[in-house]
């Protein structure tokens, strides 16, 4: 494996002299998370239909520098947001929305009221592992922050920090959890806990990926695989350019609307069949059934069920050509692994194809042709994504783009052409000025379009050494 840009050394030593300096611990007894954001080339969107998703991480995120407190006791502070965290393993860790307030707990004679949103995710982390039968004894002492000056909308920031906290308590607890076991509970997190109604392509990618290769996995069966390319044609970087719209996911009503709209597609298509007791997923429907019944679905819904078919479409044929290793599958169910994927979707798709192959022309062309789904299709994206988008279309060397995330608000991301990824970001910036001028004077001209490279998938780091908690190490290839 290549040597990774990020961390740092510098970041590193200076979050473990902040936690030292916390909880009066040496620096070397500080161990660091790497959580890192993730980006999604194709099969956007169909996660939560149990769709099969495309996923790799970058070279950003976030790092969650902790101790053992010792006791039950929960201490955190962040680098983004201002006040302090506290509660107790032992607290009662009860469901909530991300935006309502917290007015709790028992601290001695005095009731402590804080409102501190990202002290959730602390407490989801908790809920999760201990609604699974895990025993939690000892808290954490931590600090954590993501990636400075970077706008973390649309890159899966709250998986990111799930995860993080997952991994710290587990550590903390001396408890050897696999990543597959994790992609369940940080989903516990944010669709139990937090209320959002989303898949496991943010966490499955943050947790399963690695450096170099594109993460490919079945959302209905959980099966995944990494595809490193055989060769690549030319290098490549990735484009990360921002819209300056940072509102809250959960407080806009267009994501969880999409996905209900999406379930009642397979509902529909479903009792035609009667098979109206079945989950109403778009997975449980074949693809030549859509096709067949799709004129008894209502407009709104049957574009949405078209980006699902159209968005596999674009994924999946690459599974059957590669020769690529399966990693959580054994070798010998390889087979096994096809078949499945051949007999829910029969058509054949050129996505991993052109990935495996090192193509990135072809495989550019497919991630536009996704984006185009997302704005015509799920109806995604507002206008100053959109302008974004085709603006980012139009850049020197540019292979091909779409939106991050749900589309509803942070940026959009490029593959790019390693020699001309300078003069690429450097035209979408200016492009972005003109036609934005309010939202691109929001954004730290700085970071407002990023370079960067894949990154590696999450894990725990001590000291000044990469290394990390062995249930953590990805399964060779």
């Amino acid at each position: 494996m290549d040597q990774l840009s990020w961390p740092s050394e510098d970041e590193l030593h200076e979050i473990r002299n902040i936690v030292s300096a916390m909880s009066g611990k040496d620096p070397g007894e500080v161990q660091i998370v790497v959580s890192p954001y993730r980006i999604s080339p194709l099969g956007a969107h169909i996660d939560h239909q149990g769709g099969t998703v495309t996923a790799m991480t970058i070279n950003k995120g976030i790092l969650l520098g902790f101790v053992p407190s010792g006791d039950s006791e929960v201490v955190l502070h962040s680098g983004q947001f201002g006040g302090e965290v506290r509660f107790s393993l032992h607290d009662i860790q009860q469901p909530r929305s991300i935006g309502e307030k917290d007015e709790s707990h028992e601290n001695g004679p005095l009731k402590v009221k804080e409102y501190s949103e990202w002290g959730n995710f602390a407490r989801g982390a908790v809920y999760a592992l201990k609604s699974r039968g895990n025993s939690l004894t000892q808290g954490i002492t931590g600090f954590i922050c993501g990636s400075e000056g970077l706008d973390s909308s649309g890159l899966s920031s709250s998986a990111a920090v799930g995860v993080a906290y997952l991994l710290a308590f587990e550590w903390a607890n001396n408890l050897i959890i696999t990543s597959m076991e994790n992609i369940e509970y940080d989903r516990l997190i944010e669709n139990e806990y937090l209320g959002l109604k989303n898949g496991i392509l943010d966490q499955s990618a943050i947790l399963l990926s690695r450096h170099g290769c594109l993460t490919c996995m079945n959302c209905k069966t959980k099966e995944h695989k990494l595809v490193r390319p055989l060769k690549l044609q030319k290098s490549y970087k990735i484009l990360l350019a921002f819209s300056g719209l940072r509102k809250a996911l959960t407080s806009n009503p267009g994501y969880n609307l999409r996905v209900a709209e999406c379930r009642e597609a397979a509902s529909v298509l479903l009792k035609t069949l009667g098979n109206e007791k079945m989950e109403p997923l778009l997975c449980n429907v074949e693809p030549e059934v859509y096709k067949i019944h799709k004129g008894n679905l209502e407009p709104n819904i049957a574009k949405r069920a078209e980006h699902y078919f159209s968005e596999n479409k674009r994924v999946i044929e690459g599974i059957i050509q590669s020769n690529c290793k399966i990693n959580s599958i054994p070798n010998m169910f390889m087979l096994i692994f096809i078949l499945c994927l051949l007999l829910h979707y029969v058509m054949i798709i050129p996505g991993l194809e052109a990935w495996t192959s090192g193509n990135l022309e072809e495989f550019g062309k497919l991630i536009s042709a996704s984006g185009q789904s997302s704005i015509e299709n799920y109806e995604c994206g507002c206008d100053p994504l959109i302008q974004l988008y085709k603006i980012l279309l139009r850049a020197p060397g540019v292979y091909g783009a779409r939106f991050s995330g749900a589309g509803f608000r942070g940026c959009c991301v490029a593959f790019v052409d390693a020699d001309l990824a300078a003069v690429a970001a450097s035209f979408v910036k200016e492009e972005y000025k003109k036609a934005q001028p309010e939202l691109a004077s929001e954004i730290n001209p700085d970071s407002s379009v990023l370079v960067l490279e894949a990154g590696d998938s999450a894990r725990v780091i001590c000291k000044s050494t990469l290394t990390a908690h062995p249930s953590l190490i990805p399964l060779q290839m």
